[in-house]
């Protein structure tokens, strides 16, 4: 009897409740199933055609992937039953997966970049891509296989960046980036589990703790009452303080705030990183602020700041390149902005965010500091602010030393 291969969703959930997509390989009735390594709520499946439906957000994608293979698998049956017609389902199984072995790392990395582009997470993106170019500059070939990353390997590897000078917590992200590609390469069968490198017996990825460096009251007072600025950075001055004021509000967030999100004396706004919604009354020293932009204003739905007037925000890469080319001219005039100021601090949009942290200390609620920052979890909020914590260890050092 010949076996046959088809496209399926498996009928046992993940713990997040979505579904497994497969290829069935059938033969004398026994079934084996590939994993292709992608789930989907139960919705999205058009049980009768056999694909994703086109609600889902990348139905072309996954059902292309898909297509290509049961296209593979198919090709390797014919392969197999011209060589053995008695071969079993599972024997097929093993010997596809066997040929998937050959599959490398960049051909998983090249998957994973193009998801990334496609579900617009650019950040991530344009991160990311560095690290997998990292890999291919060490490794110097297009082959790598996942057999070969090893405990051995990633020292390797890793003495490799710290020769190049990167920093132990971007060494870190390196790796993070290649546990995130093992993982998907064992959900795609591509390796076994057992080989899998990573854990607490064999590369451990703990990140280094941070040092974040926020300005003091006196000093924003001296970035407040500096006069000798030109416009482009009486501009990033206004751009930064309006961060600092409102919580420090992230550069892509500020630069997409229109007039229109004012009012009622609040300002009111969906967030770029995890499109939560804030509502903020909107301090005194706003006004300023918003009368500098006044004369710019045409229409309420006006961004209150000039550089995404003309970003076209149905492409967005364009709206990436933006904010980042922004950021990095905001970054620059920061520079000139604190040495006018007399503040040794390296000074960047982000400081603001850190700025109010260090401010904000222990005297605020932790739970009033996660509103302001949006954070998802308390958790987070803690470790955040636990580098602008030090009222109660200054009091007990100076206890001690103190006599």
């Amino acid at each position: 009897m010949t076996s046959n291969a088809k496209i399926t969703l498996r009928k046992k959930p993940n713990k997040q409740g979505q579904y497994p997509l497969a290829i069935r390989i059938t033969k004398n009735r026994q079934s084996n199933y590939m994993y292709i390594g992608h789930y989907i709520d139960l919705k999205y499946w058009d049980k009768k055609n056999k694909i994703v439906r086109k609600s889902h957000p990348n139905s072309v994608r996954l059902n292309n992937l898909l297509i290509s293979k049961l296209v593979e698998v198919n090709k390797l049956l014919l392969e197999l039953q011209s060589e053995n017609n008695d071969i079993s389902s599972s024997q097929i199984k093993k010997k596809i997966n066997s040929s998937l072995e050959n599959t490398c790392f960049f051909d998983v990395a090249k998957d994973y970049l193009d998801e990334l582009e496609k579900d617009n997470k650019l950040s991530r993106l344009s991160s990311d891509k560095v690290r997998v170019r990292h890999v291919l500059n060490y490794t110097q070939s297009k082959q790598l296989t996942f057999q070969e990353i090893n405990e051995t390997f990633l020292k390797q590897f890793s003495s490799y960046l710290r020769n190049k000078t990167l920093s132990e917590r971007s060494i870190i992200n390196n790796l993070v980036v290649i546990r995130t590609l093992f993982n998907r390469a064992i959900k795609m069968q591509i390796v076994d589990r057992k080989l899998y490198p990573f854990g607490a017996d064999k590369i451990r990825i703990k990140f280094p703790e941070t040092n974040k460096v926020g300005l003091t009251i006196v000093e924003i007072q001296k970035i407040e009452r500096l006069k000798t600025l030109s416009e482009n950075e009486k501009h990033v001055r206004n751009v930064w303080l309006f961060s600092f004021y409102l919580a420090g509000i992230r550069i892509a967030d500020v630069l997409k705030i229109r007039w229109s999100d004012i009012y009622d004396g609040r300002i009111r706004y969906k967030m770029n990183k995890n499109s939560k919604y804030l509502s903020l009354k909107l301090p005194d020293k706003i006004s300023p602020i918003l009368e500098y932009y006044l004369s710019g204003k045409q229409h309420d739905n006006d961004f209150i700041f000039p550089e995404m007037k003309k970003a076209n925000f149905k492409d967005s890469k364009e709206v990436y390149a933006k904010t980042k080319s922004a950021n990095w001219k905001f970054n620059k005039h920061l520079l000139h902005i604190a040495n006018k100021a007399g503040i040794n601090k390296k000074v960047t949009m982000h400081i603001a965010r850190h700025s109010f942290g260090n401010i904000a200390g222990d005297r605020i609620p932790i739970q009033m500091l996660q509103k302001l920052y949006r954070h998802s979890s308390i958790t987070t909020t803690m470790a955040y602010q636990a580098n602008f914590i030090s009222r109660e260890t200054d009091k007990a050092l100076d206890k001690v030393v103190n006599f």
